[in-house]
């Protein structure tokens, strides 16, 4: 008699995917403007000081600091505004009216902001003690030539994307994106603009997994709804594989009847692991058809939107090359009784705020169950209950993960 495996715990689970996974080697350049959310193929250093000159960071007036404790005045003879340097000389005892940003003049080390200063005509007197080369970005003061600015494997971010335009550079080599297959399976569903018949409803995974998808600059080939047919299933997986490095489905992972997708894993490729010690999300499969790896996730929505942020997300990016971050995770303190026997880990949907306090709370929101989408309308959030919690009094400090890292 052979001994059920029980299911891997959620880190276990996500570690061998990681493992197993080989990343993707193909690259492509791609215009600037349509990188951000994708993955740098190649490390970049900057091929420019940064700023390229040194400039004032206030609108006040550049001087030569050591004037300062010569005269009680200086002579206002010129004013310099960005994107048109000044091409006078600075003698001793003048300064300039300068703007931010523009580009200091080069006797000048020192900029007294404007609120420092009382002017008469062109004469001005300095109310305030500057330092030498207060409010002067020196050149190359972020980046020098030739310096490290990302390594390969950052996800790009749009702060990214300013920092590379302030480069010059109009294009960057990125990771290519995995193509990714898509099919949910089971007779009661209903494609979307059709009436559902007798025990139908409508397709929602298909919606949500396209949703989370594009969160990731992803798309998927949709292949339609499979109905509860052994042998349709494996020839829409067959199919799937010729085309896609990815493969998700929903549904039919689970241990009934009607439950094939198992089954047609084991005879068409191998089955990494079934079964996940998390609630929502238990009947979670990885495996490998051909060269398509694939993720059978639950048929219940909210467990659709668990094991896609905690298991595939994590491996789509390790598949394009990036980095993989552990989730971002802290405390903060429930306001909410929570009722839990031991056993799985356990994601509840939540609010998470700030009292008046500065303190991070979280509430549980209504209707919890794995089919109710709708808790995630006041949900910004999860609370994540370790396996071995009993429970929870309102006060008590919990972990809490947000739904946007």
């Amino acid at each position: 008699m052979n001994c059920p495996i029980p299911p891997l715990s959620l880190t276990a689970a996500r570690t061998r995917i990681l493992n197993t996974l080989i990343p993707l080697t193909a690259t492509e350049p791609v215009d600037l403007a349509t990188a951000s959310g994708r993955i740098l193929a190649e490390p970049l250093r900057a091929c420019r000081d940064l700023p390229p000159f040194a400039c004032s960071a206030m609108d006040g007036y550049a001087l030569r600091h050591a004037d300062l404790a010569a005269a009680a005045t200086l002579t206002v003879v010129g004013t310099v505004y960005a994107g048109s340097p000044w091409s006078g000389h600075l003698a001793a005892g003048q300064c300039v009216r300068i703007f931010t940003g523009a580009p200091l003049p080069a006797a000048a080390d020192t900029v007294v902001m404007q609120e420092q200063v009382q002017r008469d005509g062109d004469v001005i007197r300095i109310t305030g003690q500057p330092g030498p080369g207060e409010h002067v970005r020196p050149q190359g003061d972020e980046t020098r030539c030739g310096e490290y600015l990302l390594a390969a494997g950052q996800r790009l971010t749009p702060e990214h994307i300013g920092l590379l335009a302030s480069q010059g550079l109009a294009s960057v080599r990125v990771r290519a994106r995995p193509r990714v297959a898509l099919l949910t399976t089971g007779d009661e569903l209903c494609p979307l603009g059709q009436e559902p018949g007798p025990g139908q409803i409508y397709d929602s995974n298909r919606y949500l997994l396209r949703a989370l998808l594009a969160e990731q600059g992803l798309t998927a080939q949709d292949q339609g709804i499979i109905p509860d047919q052994p042998e349709r299933l494996r020839q829409a997986l067959v199919q799937a594989a010729a085309t896609a490095d990815v493969i998700i489905t929903t549904g039919g992972a689970s241990v009934g009847d009607a439950d094939w997708l198992v089954d047609a894993a084991r005879q068409l490729g191998e089955v990494f692991f079934w079964q996940v010690a998390i609630k929502p999300g238990k009947p979670f499969l990885f495996g490998q058809i051909g060269n398509a790896y694939l993720f059978a996730l639950p048929g219940n929505p909210v467990a659709v939107s668990v094991t896609f942020r905690q298991l595939v997300y994590p491996a789509l990016l390790a598949l394009m090359g990036g980095a993989v971050p552990l989730p971002v995770r802290f405390r903060a303190k429930t306001l909410t009784a929570l009722k839990k026997p031991p056993g799985r880990l356990e994601f509840r949907r939540a609010w998470l705020a700030m009292d008046a306090q500065g303190e991070t709370t979280v509430t549980a929101v209504d209707k919890q169950g794995s089919h109710q989408l709708s808790g995630f309308g006041t949900a910004n959030g999860f609370i994540v209950l370790e396996p071995d919690c009993s429970g929870v009094a309102a006060g008590e400090w919990v972990s809490v993960e947000p739904l946007s890292p």
